[in-house]
């Protein structure tokens, strides 16, 4: 049963990942809604050996889930979406919407925004609408538009200082222009949905880029004479990328070419998640644009492009731990540290440490999800002998 944990826990037996390394027999100490550095001696223990204990995971792009739209759901859905990706790990979470019309997405950043201010959010991300016609995916090409300085800072504004990161295909008219405008406001410049050169991509990082959205989706290919985009993306260090791992956006060996080129230190895990993430199969909407997902995989219903993602970041860990085989502590830096310190949060979440929240995930030892404690609160309590 879901609930607070007693006034002091410790968490003890576990392997617990710290920002130092993997502790064998480890133990946390979480007073109230934190983590401590020392234990009473009346604090409850809970056993949890055979489990891992790992961050509470950070999702710095998602559109939804639980059957929920962050881009068009009430309020009640959005806090819905936000509970089901909790349930699978997800302690921190920034709501990403798709392209619309610019007053709706005005309008859906000052409702986001109370949740952001509230705390159920850590930010607002804006997917398009200043990205290319020529790599859209899944968004309307009759609502793209270049991305003007002034229409940049519109949405940004709207968000009332809770916009965190905005996609842009910065080859276009104005997109250098508000690269430069978001790195001075403090917003991520995200390069994503492009069709740029290599050439045009070196442009735009050395003019504030800092992330790639969902490398190697929605943007030209590497060839050898040409390698665009994620050729620039992927040798420089200023950058990090984003990756769906869901075994259905990238084949196993590119995302181990990913953390080859970039190192643990420039992935983030993200899942991209849709309205289906967590829900099923069926018929859905992302924005305007219908969506059908089957077999866990969405598609548009008109075009068939792949339509975000219903992956949640249990899995996205699994995977990454037991298919691509990239080392425990390595996905713990992609899926936790390395997003909460590009939103600026990780003065609170994305490491096991005194004095942060008390965000954590408990893992048995195939890597399947066996606890969630966000704040000191039990959302999934594991089940001890």
């Amino acid at each position: 049963m879901a609930g607070r944990a007693a006034d002091s826990t410790v968490l003890a037996g576990a392997r617990v990942v710290l920002p130092t390394g993997t502790v064998e027999n480890g133990r946390v100490t979480v007073e109230s809604t934190r983590i401590s550095g020392s234990a009473p001696e009346d604090a409850r223990i809970v056993d949890l050996t055979g489990h891992w204990v790992v961050p509470g995971f950070v999702d710095m792009h998602n559109h939804g889930g639980g059957g929920a739209s962050f881009t068009s759901g009430t309020v009640d859905e959005v806090l819905h979406g936000i509970r089901t990706h909790r349930e699978h790990g997800t302690t921190t979470l920034v709501a990403s919407t798709v392209t619309g019309e610019m007053d709706f997405l005005a309008r859906r950043a000052g409702i986001l925004s109370e949740l952001v201010e509230q705390g159920d959010l850590a930010g607002i991300h804006f997917e398009g609408p200043f990205i290319s016609p020529c790599r859209k995916g899944a968004h309307s090409e009759q609502l793209l538009r270049y991305p003007d300085p002034a229409e940049v800072r519109k949405l940004v504004d709207a968000g009332r200082g809770a916009a965190r990161m905005v996609t842009l295909a910065t080859e276009l008219p104005g997109g250098l222009d508000s690269v430069r405008l978001l790195a001075d406001l403090g917003v991520i410049a995200a390069i994503g949905h492009t069709d740029a050169t290599y050439e045009q991509t070196v442009e735009a990082i050395d003019a504030g880029a800092t992330v790639a959205t969902h490398l190697f989706n929605a943007m030209p290919p590497l060839a050898h004479r040409e390698p665009g985009p994620i050729g620039a993306l992927l040798e420089d260090d200023r950058i990090t990328v984003e990756l769906i791992n869901d075994g259905t956006h990238l084949h196993p060996a590119i995302l181990e070419l990913a953390y080859h080129h970039k190192g643990a230190g420039r992935v983030a895990l993200i899942t991209d998640a849709m309205d289906a993430a967590g829900f099923g199969d069926g018929q859905y909407q992302l924005g305007p644009l219908a969506v059908s997902v089957t077999d866990g995989v969405a598609r548009l219903v008109e075009g068939g492009s792949i339509a975000g993602s219903t992956l949640t970041l249990d899995t996205a860990f699994r995977r990454a731990v037991t298919i691509d085989r990239i080392p425990v502590e390595d996905v713990v830096r992609s899926i936790s540290a390395n997003p909460a310190r590009l939103l600026g949060v990780d003065d609170r979440v994305g490491s096991l440490e005194p004095g942060k929240d008390a965000d954590l995930v408990v893992l048995d030892e195939d890597f399947v999800l066996a606890g969630v404690m966000r704040k000191g609160e039990w959302i999934i309590e594991p089940k001890t002998a």
